[in-house]
């Protein structure tokens, strides 16, 4: 089964797609997006492209555990792309951490200049999969 990663951000998405044991993720890109509904459809089209099943979103969580604005507008944003993909099941994950640790790894690699943004995006994505998958092979 193929599971999509996503790390879902106003100006980009990153995406992460696992292999088909879903035994490991990697990192496919970003897609650049204008709103919610541009972001649903090109994602649509990728999911339909790379045969998904499932889709684990990361879910923006306040420090405390809360959800805040931005964690209903992600949930939103997964509604719209349940309705757009039938049958295509989605999860959340916490994603508090990850475009930190995407941001140390990227430091630790010397990457720097206008293709960091990109990359932390798509690390961030497969940070959230592999996270899932670890998750799931442990339970």
């Amino acid at each position: 089964m193929r599971i999509l990663g996503i790390d879902y951000g106003d100006v980009r998405v990153g995406l992460a797609l696992s292999d088909p044991t879903g035994f490991l993720a990697g990192g496919i890109g970003t897609v650049k997006i204008t709103g919610m509904n541009d972001a649903v459809g090109k994602i649509s089209e990728v999911i339909k492209e790379k045969q998904v099943e499932k889709v684990v979103i990361g879910l923006p969580l306040n420090m405390n555990g809360s959800e805040g604005e931005s964690a209903q507008k992600i949930k939103a944003f997964g509604e719209k792309l349940t309705c757009a993909c039938p049958g295509v099941v989605v999860e959340y994950l916490d994603e508090r951490r990850t475009s930190i640790l995407a941001a140390g790894y990227m430091n630790e690699t010397g990457t720097h200049g206008k293709k960091r943004k990109d990359a932390v995006d798509t690390l961030s994505a497969e940070i959230i999969l592999q996270s899932y998958l670890d998750r799931a092979k442990n339970s």
